[in-house]
C-alpha cells in the first residue's frame, strides 16, 4: 500500500508535511486526496468531499470523530435502495448500497503513531486493539476510523468472549476471524448422531474451516478421540489454537498448519461449515459469510469421498439463505451431491434465532425469516 501525505493546520505544527503508511482491511486502495478535518467541519461539507472520494484526515477531538461518522451514517441511511424485481436483484442491490456505505464511511481516517496510539484529544488506549488486528507497531500508519472502531470492538469480543451452551464455556473470536454468535450451526452439530467409527477412542474427525475452533471443540468434547482442524487465513488458525488451549483440549484438537483445506489421510467424520452465500466478500471478516462461487463448498464436496473412512460421514451445515434469495436453487446443492458420488444420509434443521430473522425493517427480511439452517449428513454412493 502506498503512503498519504498531509500538511498540519494552523496550531499544531502548521505547513509541516507529515506521511503516514495507507492501511486497509478491505483492501480499498489509497485516497488519491486527502484533506485534514477537526471539529470545525460541518457534517454536510464532509459528506459532500467522502462522497466525491476526498478522503478527511481527522486531528480534531477523538469523539468528534465520531459524532461526525454517525453524522454521516444518517445521511447515507436515507439513500435505501428500492426492492428489485426479484429476490437476486433486491440482495444485488442491498450488496451495492452496503458497499457505496462502506465507501463513504472509510473516507474518515485517523492515524496511529508508531506505537499503534492515537494522538487525539479523548482517545482511548487502542494500542493493545490494534497489535492483536495489525501485529507489533512498525510505523506511522492511517486506517479509516470506521475500521479502527471494528478493531476495538474485537478487542473486547476477544476478551469477553461468546458463551457457547454446547461447550458449557467461552470461546474468544479474534479481529477478522467469524464469531460463532449464531448458535444454530453448533447446536446441530453438538446433537447429530455420530458415525459409529467417530464415537470410538481412537476415531478421527476433520474440522475444515475451523474459523474459531469451536466446531473441532463441540466434537472433541463430544467423545471424537482426536480432531484435526484446518483453515486457510492466519489469523484463524492463531484464533482455534488459542480457544483449544483455552478449553484444554490441545490433546485432542490438532489446528494444522499450511492453509490446505484437508489434511492428510482419512477420517471417520469430516466437518464443514462453509461461507453460506456465494458473492464476494469484501472484507475479512466477510469471509466467513460470503463464498465466490461457492468455492469453499465445491472443495469439500468434492474431497469428501477421498478423505472418508468406510462408514464414515461427512457433515455439510449450510443454510439456504442462498436459495430463497435466488442465488443458488435445492437442485443445484443436490445436483452438487451427486456429481461428487455422494447421498443423503440424513438432514437436521434448525431456525435461525439471530435478531435480523425478525426484523422486518431488514431490506432482505422475507429470505431471513424463510431461511433454515440444515446439517445433511453425507456418504459416498454405493
Amino acid at each position: 500500500m502506498p503512503d498519504i501525505r498531509w500538511t498540519e493546520p494552523a496550531g499544531q505544527e502548521p505547513g509541516a508535511p507529515r506521511v503516514a503508511h495507507w492501511h486497509s482491511e478491505s483492501g480499498a486502495p489509497a485516497p488519491r486526496r486527502v484533506t485534514v478535518a477537526d471539529d470545525r467541519m460541518k457534517a454536510d461539507v464532509a459528506y459532500r468531499l467522502a462522497c466525491e472520494g476526498t478522503a478527511l484526515l481527522w486531528r480534531g477531538d477523538y469523539q468528534g470523530a465520531r459524532q461526525l461518522l454517525q453524522a454521516l451514517g444518517r445521511r447515507l441511511d436515507r439513500l435505501t435502495p428500492k426492492p428489485g424485481a426479484t429476490p437476486a436483484e433486491t440482495f444485488h442491490r442491498h450488496r451495492q448500497a452496503r458497499g457505496h456505505r462502506a465507501r463513504v464511511l472509510g473516507m474518515l481516517l485517523v492515524v496511529l503513531e508508531e506505537d499503534h496510539s492515537l494522538a487525539l484529544r479523548r482517545a482511548p488506549d487502542v494500542r493493545q486493539a490494534c497489535t492483536e488486528a495489525y501485529g507489533p507497531p512498525e510505523r506511522r500508519t492511517a486506517v479509516s476510523l470506521r475500521e479502527l472502531l471494528g478493531v476495538i470492538g474485537a478487542h473486547e469480543w476477544r476478551k469477553k468472549g461468546v458463551e457457547i451452551p454446547a461447550l458449557g464455556a467461552r470461546v474468544h473470536p479474534h479481529y477478522g476471524v467469524f464469531s460463532p454468535v449464531r448458535g444454530e450451526y453448533v447446536d446441530l452439530v453438538a446433537t447429530a448422531p455420530l458415525p459409529a467409527p467417530a464415537a470410538r477412542p481412537q476415531g478421527t474427525a476433520f474440522d475444515l474451516g475451523t474459523g474459531t475452533g469451536v466446531l473441532a471443540a463441540v466434537l472433541a468434547r463430544r467423545g471424537v478421540g482426536r480432531v484435526l482442524a484446518t483453515d486457510s487465513s492466519p489469523r484463524a488458525l492463531a484464533c482455534a489454537r488459542d480457544n483449544v488451549e483455552r478449553l484444554g483440549l490441545t490433546g485432542r484438537v490438532r489446528v494444522e498448519e499450511g492453509g490446505a483445506l484437508y489434511p492428510e489421510g482419512r477420517a471417520a467424520l469430516v466437518v464443514c461449515n462453509p461461507p453460506w452465500l456465494p458473492a464476494r466478500p469484501t472484507s475479512a471478516v466477510e469471509q466467513g459469510v460470503y463464498d465466490p462461487d461457492s468455492a469453499m463448498l465445491k472443495a469439500f464436496l468434492a474431497g469428501l469421498a477421498d478423505h472418508l473412512e468406510p462408514a464414515g460421514e461427512g457433515w455439510l451445515i449450510i443454510s439456504d439463505l442462498a436459495e430463497h434469495l435466488g442465488l443458488r436453487t435445492r437442485d443445484d446443492l443436490l445436483g452438487a451431491f451427486a456429481a461428487a458420488g455422494l447421498g443423503v444420509v440424513d438432514r437436521h434443521d434448525a431456525k435461525p434465532r439471530h435478531p435480523r430473522a425478525s426484523d422486518p425493517g431488514d431490506p432482505l427480511h422475507a429470505a431471513r425469516a424463510a431461511e433454515v439452517t440444515s446439517l445433511w449428513r453425507l456418504a459416498p454412493l454405493a
